[in-house]
Order: C-alpha cells, then structure tokens, then sequence
C-alpha cells in the first residue's frame, strides 16, 4: 500500500467515526428512544457535540476532494514524496481541525483547514503537471 493510500484509509476511518462522540451525547441528552425517534421538539445536544457535527459535516464534504485526488494519483501511478508528505499532512491536519472546532479552538481550527486545502492542492499540483 502507497504512503498516499495508507493516509486515505485512515482519513475514511477518522471521518467515518467522528459521528460515535456524538450520537454518545445525543442519547445521554435525550434517552436512547428520543434519540432513535424522530421528536418535535428535540432537546438541544451539548455545544460541543454540535460543533462536532459541523466538523463531521465539513470532513466528509472534504473527504470526497481528497479520495479523488488521492485515487487519480495512484491510478495515473504518480505518487510522489510531495504527494506522500501532503497526504500525512491531509490526515493530521483534518484530526487536528476536528479536534479544535469541537473543542473552540479557532486559531488552530482555521489553519489546520487550510494547511489540509493545501495538501489538496499538492495533489492538483502533481496531477496538473504530469
């Protein structure tokens, strides 16, 4: 298995898995049969599990560019040690950025975004001039 491969599968199973934390926190809030239901007036889940959803939201949105470019490389066999630094860069930028928007960090929130968009653009980078 390619570096790029290797760091995509984590990826997936990093995105995959943030939900656990906080579908946790929805059933202590609601009770497991609220929580499986579908109530009219739900009962607000705790600040941070919200911010957990939106960061879950954002890196599956960010998961399907990543798995693309990742995919396309390895098919055109154009892996590179750029493109193997950027996918370990993509994968702990991405926890890093889960990690401080659940828990309101925003300096770090920000910048792990965009470090992880960068990692993107290597791979455009590497793509577009092969």
């Amino acid at each position: 298995m390619t570096t790029e491969l290797f760091y995509l599968t984590l990826t997936t199973l990093l995105t995959g898995t943030l939900w656990i934390p906080y579908i946790v926190n929805r059933i202590a809030v609601r009770g497991l049969g609220e929580a499986m239901g579908y109530p009219d007036t739900p009962k607000p889940q705790s600040p941070w599990a919200q911010r957990l959803m939106k960061a879950h939201q954002n890196a599956v949105e960010n998961l399907v560019v990543f798995t693309a470019l990742v995919l396309v490389a390895n098919a055109m066999e154009i892996g590179t040690e750029s493109t193997a630094i950027a996918s370990m860069v993509y994968f702990w930028m991405r926890l890093a950025h889960a990690v401080a928007f659940t828990f309101k960090i925003p300096l770090v929130r920000t910048f792990s975004f965009f470090i992880s968009f960068g990692a993107q653009m290597v791979f455009v980078w590497t793509l577009l001039t092969a």
